[in-house]
């Protein structure tokens, strides 16, 4: 199976699929998506996305972000949810060189783990349930706000650290063209810190830090998202293979 997804105009599209999880199971293909703005889909790329029989997007951004940057048409989404989840602006956070950008990226996302508790849990129970797969889950980069809440999927069905912190890093690869991409765009306006960027370190501090808070990522999700059982369960019996690796 193809983890990265070619698109003309997409930079950072994939499949959250294959990884080994709990159980001996394995995250099934084709079930959850993580992705950039879905406002650029047009033309071959729209063709590509509506290949993928995409029934559900949750779409991480500011409402501001979806009126100027666009979203999936309405057409081709079934089930869209606008979910917001940040809640202190980055931009206006200052930025601590000797911090690194590390420590700061992994702050943003703790913050974003105490301001979007509502949209994360509404996010999760629409993974959860089956009937909604296959979800993309998307914010502007397909990075940070889409990373912790891919990390949260992860690591809830059973995915060893090692891994999520890899999906995480792939954005990588998407970087040099994202900063080209914004700056192209926007000539006259400065990168804020961190951008495009997606070291490894970020999210192995932010699941460390989360995991000291709350004992664990499970109990931060049953105790503080309030996510039920039932979903858990649900999310684990329909994103999981078999153990055998079936199905």
């Amino acid at each position: 199976m193809i983890r990265h997804i070619e698109f003309t105009n997409l930079c950072n599209f994939r499949d959250v699929g294959g990884y080994a999880a709990q159980g001996g199971r394995t995250v099934r293909w084709q079930r959850l998506y993580r992705a950039d703005s879905l406002g650029w889909l047009a033309g071959d790329d729209l063709a590509a996305y509506r290949a993928l029989g995409v029934r559900s997007v949750i779409d991480l951004r500011h409402p501001f972000e979806v009126k100027k940057a666009g979203r999936v048409p309405e057409s081709d989404c079934p089930h869209y949810q606008n979910l917001p989840i940040e809640g202190r602006r980055w931009e206006l956070t200052p930025y601590n060189e000797e911090v690194g950008i590390s420590r700061y990226l992994a702050d943003r996302y703790l913050e974003i783990t105490e301001d979007g508790i509502a949209n994360l849990r509404t996010a999760l129970e629409t993974v959860a349930a089956a009937d909604n797969a296959p979800v993309v889950v998307h914010c502007a980069a397909g990075k940070d706000r889409t990373g912790v809440l891919t990390a949260l999927v992860l690591s809830l069905v059973g995915v060893d650290e090692d891994d999520i912190v890899a999906d995480y890093a792939l954005t990588g690869r998407a970087t040099e063209r994202f900063i080209a991409d914004w700056r192209r765009r926007h000539p006259d306006t400065p990168l804020w810190p961190g951008f495009g960027l997606a070291p490894a370190e970020t999210m192995r501090l932010f699941l460390t830090d989360l995991t000291a808070r709350h004992g664990s990522i499970e109990r931060y999700v049953t105790q503080v998202l309030q996510l039920s059982p039932d979903a858990v369960a649900e999310l684990r019996a329909h994103l999981l293979t078999e153990a055998n690796g079936a199905g």
